[in-house]
């Protein structure tokens, strides 16, 4: 981790041991970086070779494998895809061997929360609008879209109406893993925290039953959780009626309810990264991580998810497990999710997007290395299927695809009430019923994108702070937000089509 202030030079070297640095500004052939010279022009944010690396030979950032030379690379040469390849991980993983404490508070932090009848802590409080497959989605959306700001204005401790309608539910098997996936996220939704009230929209005929669901997990019906289908009330027109008259009546008690003082230990954030850059391991990452170190010193929870983008940094999480089960976990999902993509015939390293690797990132495993730094340096406590419950608190990880809707949609039916959520490309994106905080790598893309960004982490690279200085900042921005003061994302009204269950296995 980068902790330091950070002078503007040309170029950053991350650890003694690298093979690379990386360019702080474009660089013309012939400019001395490191006591080398570029060979040709190079791109703000790629990077140089600092030694002659010879073919096959491994190449190093952030003192780990990032990939391994095609060719012989010279000194000063571009290192990017053109001359360093992806190989799988193959090591000895190693659990519980660099267990860090939580650093220990000063002081024991709040914010105002709505507390529930389950002793649970919301951070928003919505009234959501849940479908179990996308037969019933209009209808939703529908039943949304007639609760207009003007409409809300009477309750004003709700913060909306919201459709949580995807495309599944049914042409699916009615068990395995897909299923059970859709499950879980049916459940998590239905029983979160920042979903004030609730009610459930189905079609009658489809895979994905509302009934089984409530049997399985125990749900009742009552003033603020509702059910229903559109063949047994007569319809689509007179669904949507019936569901204005639900949640017209659940209006004023969710209403009624109020925010209150509650220790920071009632969080659960989601750490995200998207559009990612070669600064985003560099700045925004690590200072996530340090935010997500205070947040577990607090009591808290942090949930690293985006499986595919730990690959090839998983070996540093094993190093953290607290204990064998918990490695043992990590490993298996590693596993699954090789012979995942093996059936699919793709490969790990087909992650990085082409805007990553515009913004000077190669490989998964580079990519890899600067994704886990959001996860900080304490325990990992628990490793989680898709949308399973978080149970333990401090730091943990929930296995899902790195499609940022598809993780994010998991990490909030696990329980996640914030998102933190880092771009180095620029990412618009938002989450309802969890508010998402976004951290910009670079100034630049702060000032780009100002009314998207909420925190300007290139302030690191500048030198005019350090990750610890940010990473409190973001930490006080959770706080801030939990409490109920608007994201960026939010005041654009982003999060009512981000709901994305991740689908597992054959529409059929």
């Amino acid at each position: 981790m980068v902790a330091s202030p950070m002078s503007a030079e040309i170029a950053v070297r991350l650890d003694a041991s690298d093979d690379v640095v990386t360019a702080t500004r474009p660089l013309e052939a012939g400019q001395v970086v490191e006591g080398v010279t570029t060979r040709a022009l190079i791109p703000r944010g790629h990077k140089i070779a600092t030694r002659l690396i010879h073919q096959g030979e491994p190449v190093r950032k952030y003192a780990q494998v990032i990939g391994y030379a095609k060719t012989d690379i010279q000194p000063g040469e571009h290192v990017h895809d053109h001359n360093l390849e992806f190989r799988a991980t193959d090591v000895e993983y190693r659990f519980g061997t660099n267990l860090r404490p939580a650093p220990v508070p000063a002081v024991r932090d709040t914010f105002m929360g709505y507390r529930r009848a389950t002793g649970r802590v919301g951070t928003r409080n919505y009234i959501g609008l849940l479908t179990s497959v996308n037969c019933s989605a209009t209808a939703a959306h529908k039943i949304a879209a007639h609760f207009t700001p003007e409409k809300l204005a009477a309750y004003p401790n709700v913060d909306g109406v919201v459709a949580f309608a995807h495309g599944t539910g049914c042409g699916m098997a009615g068990s395995g893993e897909g299923f059970a996936a859709l499950q879980r996220v049916m459940w998590g939704y239905a029983r979160h925290p920042n979903l004030g009230g609730v009610i459930m929209v189905g079609l009658g005929c489809e895979m994905n039953q509302i009934d089984w669901l409530l049997e399985a997990y125990g749900l009742k019906q009552g003033p603020t959780f509702a059910t229903m289908n559109i063949q047994d009330v007569a319809g689509l027109r007179r669904t949507v009626d019936m569901g204005i008259a639900k949640v017209e009546a659940m209006l004023p008690l969710v209403n009624d309810i109020k925010r209150e003082p509650v220790p920071a230990s009632e969080l659960m954030v989601a750490l995200q990264c998207g559009g990612s850059d070669a600064w985003s391991g560099i700045t925004a990452n690590p200072a996530l991580g340090y935010a997500c170190d205070l947040l577990v010193g607090q009591g808290g929870t942090g949930v690293l998810a985006e499986t595919p983008e730990i690959y090839g940094a998983e070996h540093l999480l094993a190093e953290r497990a607290a204990s064998q089960p918990v490695g043992d976990k990590l490993i298996e999902r590693i596993r699954w999710w090789e012979d995942y993509v093996a059936r699919n015939k793709g490969s790990m390293d087909n992650n990085p997007s082409p805007g990553n690797k515009r913004g000077g990132l190669t490989t998964i495993l580079e990519k890899s290395l600067g994704a886990a730094a959001k996860g900080g340096t304490t325990p990992l406590t628990g490793v989680y299927e898709y949308a399973e419950p978080v149970t333990t608190p401090g730091f943990a990880f929930m296995d899902s695809p790195g499609y940022d809707p598809a993780s994010v949609t998991g990490q909030i039916a696990s329980g996640c009430n914030v998102v933190v959520f880092t771009t180095g490309r620029g990412s618009a994106f938002g989450s309802k019923p969890a508010p998402t905080i976004k951290v910009a790598t670079t100034s630049e893309l702060a000032k780009k994108m100002d009314e998207d960004m909420d925190v300007d982490a290139g302030v690191i690279l500048s030198g005019e702070a350090s990750v610890e200085d940010v990473g409190r900042y973001i930490y006080e921005r959770i706080l801030a937000v939990a409490s109920g003061e608007a994201t960026k994302s939010e005041s654009q009204g982003l999060g009512d089509h981000e709901f994305v269950p991740w689908q597992i296995g054959a529409t059929m």
